[in-house]
């Protein structure tokens, strides 16, 4: 294997894995065994899988890396929220937040180290892109962050935790997912199989900003899960002043595309708008963004705005807020208002990633 990358344990298939120990002259069930170890245990180390044999582990070790997102830096807001910095093999570093609600929790996951896309009021558009994540370390993220309560050495009390911690997993973090479209949909297999994490996709939201090809590619997949489009304003004047990507794919395509995946899935999708003060926060505003939501069945939620420093944008003042939602509800709009979460901490997406994204040397 000289002169050749060593590949990652996680990137191989259970059948890829039985083949791997039949050429080696071991029993095609060690397969399982170590498949359960990757997804269901959360196992960190070839050390780490106690029901091998040393043997085994060492064959293993000898022909496999094994690739893990490990938490090393978090923070805690007064509100609850904690954010949590994920070190990756390479020195990387991307980030997760875990969003208390009563006893229930969503966590909020990357796809990727940084962001290509450059959305102007984006603290991750800010650090350009640096590389996709794998299915395991997006998979590291959920995993990792359901054991704040100290129980990561047990896995039976880890699967617990899971299920009565974490509701809710939003592909809101770094990076577009539509751009690392084969890694999360992995990572969501993973996440919800028996053999892994076993959440319902019910309770998985991918948002993008919006590419026509791979809604329309998302739509014949059938997914499970939800889709959320972060929209922010309703005309290309005023979208192409904050997602670079609308210049090149205006909302005409998006619109043709979205209504592609009603007709193909059947399903409501969700509309993300972050209010921004004295941009995109008018009635006039609230009357495009209700236009835009007549070709399809949506449900809006309405983002307070977490600043970001250099964007320059601000949240919208109270009673603005107050008033674009009251337009769209009296044309029988769903809307929701999401509060922000985690202002006196490293709130915004990408700004804990940002101050350490490479190890110090």
């Amino acid at each position: 294997m000289s002169g050749s990358p060593i590949p990652d344990i996680r990137s191989l298939t259970k059948l890829e894995l039985e083949q791997f120990f039949l050429l080696h002259g071991e029993k095609k069930f060690r397969a399982a065994q170590v498949y359960e170890w990757l997804w269901k245990k959360n196992g960190r180390s070839f050390a780490g899988m106690t029901s091998l044999s040393k043997e085994v582990r060492t064959l293993l070790q000898d022909h496999y890396s094994f690739h893990t997102a490990v938490p090393e830096i978090i923070q805690q807001s007064s509100d609850g929220t904690v954010k949590t910095g994920f070190r990756l093999h390479d020195g990387l570093m991307t980030e997760g937040v875990l969003i208390p609600s009563g006893e229930r929790a969503t966590v909020c996951i990357s796809s990727q180290v940084g962001c290509a896309l450059g959305c102007k009021f984006c603290a991750t558009g800010q650090l350009g892109f640096t590389r996709s994540l794998s299915a395991g370390e997006i998979f590291d993220q959920v995993a990792g962050m359901s054991l704040k309560g100290g129980q990561a050495d047990d896995p039976e009390l880890q699967a617990a935790s899971l299920e009565t911690r974490i509701s809710n997993i939003v592909f809101m973090g770094m990076g577009e997912p539509f751009l690392n479209y084969e890694n999360v949909l992995v990572a969501i297999e993973k996440i919800t199989s028996p053999e892994g994490l076993g959440m319902s996709p019910q309770r998985i939201t991918v948002s993008s900003v919006g590419i026509p090809k791979m809604i329309k590619r998302m739509a014949d997949d059938d997914p499970k899960y939800h889709f959320a489009l972060s929209l922010h304003a309703a005309t290309d004047a005023k979208r192409d002043q904050i997602i670079p990507f609308n210049l090149k794919h205006p909302l005409c395509d998006l619109t043709d595309a979205l209504r592609y995946y009603h007709k193909k899935t059947s399903k409501r999708f969700t509309i993300e708008y972050i209010l921004f003060g004295n941009f995109n926060d008018s009635i006039a505003d609230a009357k495009e963004l209700a236009l835009f939501c007549r070709s399809f069945p949506v449900k809006i939620n309405i983002i307070e705005y977490n600043a970001v420093k250099g964007s320059g944008f601000k949240k919208s003042e109270p009673d603005k807020t107050r008033a674009f939602v009251d337009f769209l509800e009296s044309r029988n709009l769903v809307v929701n208002i999401r509060q922000s979460r985690g202002k006196d901490i490293d709130a915004a997406c990408g700004q804990l990633a940002g101050k350490n994204l490479t190890l110090n040397t």
